[in-house]
């Protein structure tokens, strides 16, 4: 009772906190899908949102200045012109001021204090100004297939006269030093690809064109005089199309449906980040975080672990592409001296990072493996990456210390905070690949005795996790992070991802206090300023998949409303300080599944089964999620209320094609599903 008690004042004393600390919401939700930022909320407004396609990416700082006129910098990355030495960040980058309004000229006087009236995001960004008579409208996105930023300028006429406007001829070109090139210089050019002045009558609008591209220098044919290569010959609506039309399709697949609209938009929001980050690279599809740092490079932990698992969800043919090479990647540096596994493979796969040493990349790559071969539902990419798994499975167990849990040099922080001998991170995760290996080992032919004995290593390793890492701190019945550590940690969130329940209420309690829940999620460690994403995403996911189902609902309403709708938008961050809370792709690929596994509890257990535990909040009537794309199919679930909340009963509808399978089960209810 004492303990009951306890639990309910926290939750009480964290609710009135994050009501008092959480903002009024800057942006809005438009009815066409898009977020929008109005007049009232513009003055002084600034901020920045990376987008990306298959041969650039840009990171867009726009900020609306006290005068009201609209000023953008693109921070532009191309990761297949590499530069010298070859290392993790050897991408080319600039950060370039230039766009079409610098060139713009209306009834022969150059345009100047443009006013915002509104800025608009969905996969572009969008600004609408005045100048006078003048309504401009500027669209700022990456080419899906060319290594170019584009811009699309409109100008109508609202006025009562004739107008006209100009943009002169502009072609700036600059040759990098080749000497700082692995290929030798590269060129980087600002254009205005339709140079013309025309005279617009009363209610008439024209478009105007510019790109930012950049190209290997061999490429470029004839002088700078009269330069011509391939980016100069980009049809600008097309590209626009295109970027709409990838958009569009990530938002048909894996579509979520709730009372939450918030939710519904912010997930929708993160399969367009999640997917976008991939670059067509010398090495294949390799998706890539971003933040002008990460770039033609994977690591164990944001592709491996976080996203790969993800992309069977959505649908996405290039991302689960990019998960297969990925895997591949590693699987090069499989040996028999069971050395460690690089942390990340860089320079579009010829070179590695292991900066850190052994993270606990093994048990990662087991982990997010596992999972995307059994969600992916294809068996020949199974047997591709079951060696891989294996291999990972038997170097964490050879890497087993006299307390049963796993030894690391480090975890994914990579020593930023203390991780200990053995974290339990690395353990969580293990476990959990030792559970898919058992569903996978009969899949792969393999004996029955080697699945038994996955499982019975799974059970073995749950108990030593609960024995090693399990005690008090601060006050909270949860687990010490490593062996000496004497501060509440995020990532004791980890087991409850995994279901490994035994210490979750103490472990809920202590996540939820105010010792590490801010108004931007979690801190890494209680006492300090720092927090990074990827374990506030992890931690909702495990509150609900343990089923902390309203806390875990009143929080990421919280959080979701924060990023999505507050003053940094549109996407989950990195971290603070460091990286200035860069939108790194594979966050938002633990966003969604937060929806996936954490709301509907979906968890692999072959090419065609999973099982599902569903949680639906007690305010929501149903809840949905569409066009499932895992398991080699495409199939709905449905989970709506039957009775009263108090009552626990809920229908669970799973539609494949003509096949409709109901079952009537108890909320929070595990089921077996097979299609």
């Amino acid at each position: 009772m004492i303990n009951k008690m306890k639990r309910v004042f926290v939750f009480i004393c964290v609710a009135v906190i994050a009501a008092l600390s959480y903002a009024e919401s800057r942006w809005q939700m438009a009815d066409d899908g898009s977020i929008v930022l109005s007049s009232q909320a513009l003055t002084g407004y600034n901020d920045h949102v990376e987008m990306s396609g298959k041969r650039v990416s840009v990171v867009l700082r726009y900020a609306v200045k006290d005068d009201g006129s609209f000023t953008v910098n693109k921070g532009m990355v191309w990761p297949m012109l590499r530069t010298v030495p070859n290392n993790t960040h050897a991408s080319l980058m600039r950060r370039i001021e230039w766009d079409l309004m610098d060139n713009l000229v209306i009834n022969n006087y150059r345009a100047t204090r443009d006013k915002v009236e509104r800025v608009t995001l969905k996969g572009t960004l969008k600004a609408e100004s005045r100048m006078g008579d003048a309504q401009v409208t500027r669209t700022w996105f990456p080419s899906t297939e060319q290594p170019a930023l584009i811009e699309i300028m409109e100008i109508k006429n609202e006025g009562n006269k004739d107008m006209k406007v100009t943009i002169p001829y502009y072609n700036n070109i600059t040759l990098t030093d080749p000497a700082k090139g692995v290929k030798g210089s590269y060129a980087i050019c600002c254009m205005a690809l339709n140079p013309q002045t025309v005279t617009l009558k009363p209610g008439e609008k024209a478009e105007f064109y510019g790109i930012i591209s950049g190209e290997d220098g061999n490429n470029v044919q004839g002088s700078l005089l009269n330069v011509k290569w391939p980016t100069a010959n980009i049809q600008c609506k097309k590209e626009l199309e295109a970027r709409e039309a990838l958009v569009a399709a990530l938002q048909d697949n894996l579509v979520l449906k709730t009372p939450d609209e918030v939710i519904n938009r912010m997930f929708a929001f993160s399969k367009v980040r999640a997917c976008e980050s991939i670059y067509e690279t010398a090495g294949g599809p390799m998706h890539g975080p971003g933040g002008e740092s990460y770039y033609a490079a994977i690591w164990a932990n944001d592709q491996a672990e976080y996203v790969n698992p993800y992309f069977p969800f959505t649908g996405y043919a290039y991302g689960n592409a990019s998960a297969l090479n990925s895997y591949k990647m590693f699987a090069r540096f499989m040996n028999n001296e069971m050395k460690p596994i690089p942390s990340s493979i860089i320079a579009e796969g010829t070179d590695i990072w292991n900066g850190a040493g052994d993270r606990g990349d093994a048990a990662m790559i087991a982990y997010g493996a596992a999972r995307y071969v059994l969600t992916r539902g294809d068996k020949e990419e199974a047997r591709e990456l079951w060696p891989l798994i294996k291999w990972c499975l038997e170097y964490c167990k050879q890497k087993l210390n006299d307390g049963g849990v796993v030894k690391s040099d480090a975890d994914e922080l990579e020593g930023r905070f203390p991780a200990g001998e053995a974290n339990l991170c690395t353990s969580s995760l293990y476990y959990d690949a030792l559970v898919s290996a058992s569903y996978l080992a009969p899949l792969m032919g393999e004996p029955a005795t080697l699945a038994k004995t996955y499982a019975a290593e799974a059970k073995q390793l749950r108990k030593n996790i609960n024995t090693y890492f399990a005690g008090p701190i601060e006050g909270f019945n949860t687990y010490i992070y490593y062996k000496g550590n004497d501060v509440l940690r995020s990532w004791i969130c980890i087991p409850l991802v995994m279901g490994i329940n035994e210490k979750a209420a103490g472990t809920l309690d202590a996540l939820f206090s105010p010792r590490l829940w801010t108004v931007n999620g979690m801190l890494t460690q209680a006492g300090d300023k720092t927090f990074w994403d990827r374990t506030t995403l992890y931690a909702l996911r495990g509150a609900f998949y343990v089923g902390d189902t309203e806390r875990a609902l009143d929080f990421l309403h919280r959080y979701s409303e924060t990023r999505l709708l507050g003053d940094h938008v549109p996407y989950a961050i990195e971290a603070w300080p460091e990286g200035s809370q860069r939108h790194l792709s594979a966050e938002s690929g633990l966003y969604g599944r937060i929806i996936t596994e954490g709301l509907f509890g979906i968890r692999p257990t072959g090419f065609n089964s999973f099982d599902i535990t569903p949680h639906l909040p007690s305010a929501w009537p149903q809840m949905e999620l569409r066009h499932i794309r895992a398991f080699g199919s495409d199939f709905d679930i449905k989970v709506e209320r039957v009775g009263s909340a108090k009552a626990g009963k809920v229908k669970l509808t799973v539609s494949q094609g003509n096949k409709t399978q109901t079952f009537a089960i108890r909320n929070g209810e595990t089921k077996k599903v097979v299609l």
